[in-house]
């Protein structure tokens, strides 16, 4: 696992990395695919930078969880460099080709990554990786 399992010291991974690399700073490699997500993300400077991380972000507060989100596209960024589960990196390769975006791209695998997920959790079982991965595939088509 890359992260740990407490909420505060992930965003506090978050607003470090951010924090480095505006400033200069070196940056670890993980720190590195932490502030290239966040670069693409424009509308979560304020929540990276802010004074209070503990926030929540529910539902009916009517914004999206911004550490989620960006978190899903490390998840992604992972599972394509790590071609897992099988067959995953080729798919990203043809919707980053079908859309002519990376961003683009993670976006619509995370769609499939989060519903996956959320079934899974709803079902108090593994995530299903063979329908994620068929999924994916028919967004690819």
């Amino acid at each position: 696992m890359i992260f740990g399992q407490d909420r505060n010291e992930l965003r506090r991974m978050y607003a470090d990395a951010w924090r480095k690399h505006t400033g200069n700073g070196v940056l670890s490699p993980l720190e590195a695919q932490i502030a290239a997500v966040i670069e693409w993300h424009p509308e979560y400077h304020a929540d990276v930078t802010s004074d209070d991380l503990t926030r929540d972000y529910t539902p009916d507060g009517g914004k999206t969880n911004p550490f989620l989100h960006m978190g899903l596209h490390l998840s992604i960024r992972e599972q394509v460099s790590t071609d897992r589960p099988g067959g995953i990196a080729a798919v990203y390769t043809m919707l980053t080709t079908k859309t002519g975006d990376p961003h683009a791209a993670e976006h619509l695998m995370i769609e499939c990554l989060a519903e996956v997920l959320w079934t899974a959790q709803n079902n108090d079982a593994a995530p299903d990786e063979q329908q994620y991965l068929e999924r994916l595939r028919q967004l690819a088509r």
